[in-house]
């Protein structure tokens, strides 16, 4: 999708950096070969390695999809000690070889405390410049109200997700609109159905990458790759007049949400630069869910911090 310029624009030539662990060798040859057999005309080089300081030196945009998954039995703080190793030796990379106005996406869980670590290793990159995708989020809940309603995904906008990358995160409808036969009405009033939309919507979502699982036995992939193309693409690019997009990015607080934690906001984007969208209305269901999932951010970081601290 990146080479094809899905992200960067239809005329911007492309240098791809691909990073993997030395075991993985074979198979990043592999990827090398078919990129070179897909006869890409915007892409101009490709630079396999296993070397952190090849990967990030003088990249414009980074998407960190490596990351130690969560297996059966896991506590959570081992989970981040494993993280914690890789996105060390990454945010260190990243910060001595990488351009400074870099673009990093991180979109191996847990997301938004992976971004946060990489950040911390990185001090000479803006806190602003490291994200974490919610954007799988968001269009796993855009087509869940499209079919609920029967309109096409195009025709739904400003759904949000607030909060972390798992399954506290909040799909929330309360400021989103959608398109019923050319008619713009808000999503509440489409669907008609609190209870739905406080329940089973949002377990769907919550719990979709799961499902993904259980039916696949492997995680999302088409869908992810889809979602991270389409988080760089508006952060490239920005958004369109009135539509926002969820990212999580470095928190101040917006919202009540704890600051200095990477959380999942509504954003606009203009000239390559995220702001959170103010003034939007939050009832008391949706204040219960942010409270929830800014707890557990906090305490990731607390885990994860007291390891990097070891």
């Amino acid at each position: 999708m990146i080479a094809r310029g899905e992200v960067f624009g239809k005329d911007q030539s492309l240098i791809l950096h691909l990073l993997d662990i030395p075991p993985m060798v074979g198979v990043l040859d592999g990827v090398c070969m078919e990129l070179a057999d897909s006869a890409l005309p915007l892409l101009h080089k490709v630079f396999p390695t296993t070397d952190p300081a090849v990967a990030f030196n003088d990249v414009s945009a980074a998407f960190l999809v490596g990351a130690m998954p969560r297996r059966e039995g896991m506590e959570r703080k081992d989970l981040l000690s494993a993280n914690v190793k890789i996105f060390k030796a990454q945010g260190a990379a990243i910060n001595q070889y990488a351009k400074k106005d870099v673009k990093v996406l991180v979109v191996g869980n847990p997301a938004n405390t992976n971004a946060l670590i990489c950040s911390h290793y990185a001090p000479t990159i803006p806190k602003e410049n490291f994200t974490a995708m919610t954007r799988l989020d968001q269009n796993r809940a855009k087509a869940q109200i499209a079919a609920k309603v029967g309109v096409q995904i195009t025709d739904v906008l400003n759904v949000i997700i607030w909060g972390n990358h798992s399954s506290t995160q909040f799909p929330d409808v309360l400021n989103g609109n959608v398109k019923v036969n050319g008619v713009e009405k808000s999503i509440f009033d489409a669907v008609n159905n609190k209870a739905y939309l406080q329940n089973e919507f949002v377990e769907t979502v919550q719990k979709r990458g799961a499902a993904v699982i259980s039916a696949r036995k492997m995680s999302s992939a088409m869908s992810a790759a889809k979602a991270a193309c389409d988080h760089m693409h508006d952060w490239w690019n920005g958004t369109q007049p009135g539509n926002y997009v969820s990212m999580g990015v470095i928190s101040d607080g917006s919202y009540g949400a704890p600051k200095d934690i990477i959380f999942s906001f509504p954003v606009e984007i203009v000239n390559k630069k995220w702001k959170i969208v103010q003034g939007l209305k939050l009832d008391d269901f949706a204040n219960s869910k942010l409270v929830i999932t800014g707890k557990e951010l906090l305490e990731e970081k607390q885990e994860a911090m007291s390891v990097v601290q070891d």
